[in-house]
């Protein structure tokens, strides 16, 4: 059985960039399709010591408007307040340095995780206060936190005066290698992930791997399964440095952990400025591979089920199918589900038996998503990523059921 979509007809995108721009009054002509691009700069950086050391960077990226001070609002993830809890003081202590910052009103927390964005009340707040304390399109919003509090505030900055200055420091393993350098934000609606949302090119990001050393263990390994994702799409001998340092990454060594996080974040980096398609513009979504199955057991599991932990079971069932139905090697597959059980992961999910049918629906809301037919990124070969429009089920099934024997005997 196969689930499949027809594809609407729909205008060209991009716009053909030989039509010639009118210069003056046709009146015979009545269609004008002009390509244009619009000039963006995204700034990444990476550091060891933010908060203390390395301050000046954050500093550097708060571009002051011609005749006023720097004017930034700062928002905090909940889950720093314990194991930073001298950061609200060094964000005051930074603004009171020379004087060239100014921040408008109070450091301002924000509940930790997914739970943030389920709540569309709570963007209602972020928008309020951004209101109340007059920001405009020159000043800047800080984020610092998880990749769930960076996309709600970022949507918030994106929407308020169609655009306010965004400066994202992700604080998890999961935000630096991946969403932290993306363009998306949202929150989730209807039970759906990120049905509301925008992309916005954040004004810079920051990298700081201290942020990382207080993450308990299970959320620290949980940005690891983007970066096999991204490994699998655009680098071979990524994915292959990975496999060889997953034990490593497991046990926190830094140097392994640091190098994985940077080549992700740089891959994906490279995909959104030089990819042809930072918005989404076309049917394809190739850096979300494996995501289809992902994000609906997010959804089934009521967010109980990390999102990286989601994303390692969502790429081994893709790489199994691709195995079983494009061409991918059984020996690279087997080489993805050991680099991601050497990473830490589970495999397993109670809901891939007991929700099957409900799992599939990933596929319509994946679809949906984008509009048009159904386009899903599969592998050829590890480096090598093909669009395909259709899914055999039977196949699908097979694929899952292969994932859980392989976890069962290595959970054993």
């Amino acid at each position: 059985m196969f689930l499949s979509y027809r594809k609407e007809k729909r205008p060209q995108w991009p716009a053909d960039p030989t039509l010639p721009i009118p210069t003056e009054m046709d009146h015979t002509q009545s269609h004008f399709d002009i390509a244009f691009s619009v000039p963006f700069v995204h700034r990444l950086r990476f550091t060891r010591d933010l908060w203390d050391r390395e301050e000046q960077v954050l500093l550097d990226l708060l571009v002051a408007p011609p005749g006023r001070p720097v004017r930034a609002q700062f928002w905090l993830d909940e889950g720093l307040s314990e194991c930073h809890p001298q950061l609200k003081q060094r964000i005051w202590r930074l603004a009171r340095r020379d004087g060239a910052l100014e921040l408008a009103g109070p450091v301002q927390w924000i509940p930790a995780g997914e739970a943030s964005k389920n709540d569309v009340h709570l963007l209602e707040r972020i928008l309020k206060v951004i209101h109340e304390h007059d920001l405009d399109r020159q000043s800047y919003i800080v984020a610092v936190g998880g990749g769930a509090v960076l996309d709600v505030v970022g949507f918030a900055a994106a929407i308020a005066h169609r655009g306010i200055r965004l400066v994202r420091v992700p604080t998890t393993t999961l935000s630096q290698a991946d969403s932290g350098v993306g363009v998306k934000n949202g929150i989730n609606l209807f039970q759906k992930k990120n049905w509301l949302g925008a992309f916005a090119v954040p004004w810079g990001v920051i990298n700081d791997y201290a942020m990382l050393e207080t993450l308990s263990d299970r959320d620290f390994r949980a940005g690891f399964s983007e970066a096999v994702k991204v490994a699998l799409l655009k680098d071979a001998p990524f994915f292959e440095g990975l496999a060889r340092r997953a034990r490593c990454i497991a046990e926190r060594d830094s140097e392994a952990s640091a190098w994985a996080i940077r080549q992700s974040a740089l891959w994906h980096l490279r995909h959104i400025t030089a990819g042809g398609d930072p918005f989404e513009m076309t049917e394809a979504r190739p850096l979300d591979f494996g995501h289809w199955s992902a994000h609906r057991l997010e959804s089934l599991s009521e967010f109980t089920l990390r999102h990286g932990e989601a994303v390692a079971i969502g790429v081994a069932i893709d790489t199994i199918y691709s195995v079983l139905r494009h061409g991918l090697l059984m020996s690279e597959g087997r080489s993805v589900l050991q680099c991601l059980r050497d990473l830490g992961f589970s495999l397993q999910h109670p809901l891939l038996e007991t929700a099957r049918e409900d799992l599939f629906a990933g596929l319509e809301e994946f679809r949906q998503h984008l509009g048009g037919r159904l386009t899903v990124t599969m592998l050829e070969a590890v480096g090598k990523p093909i669009n395909v429009h259709e899914i055999d089920r039977t196949i699908m099934n097979e694929a899952i059921d292969r994932v859980l024997e392989f976890a069962l005997v290595s959970d054993d």
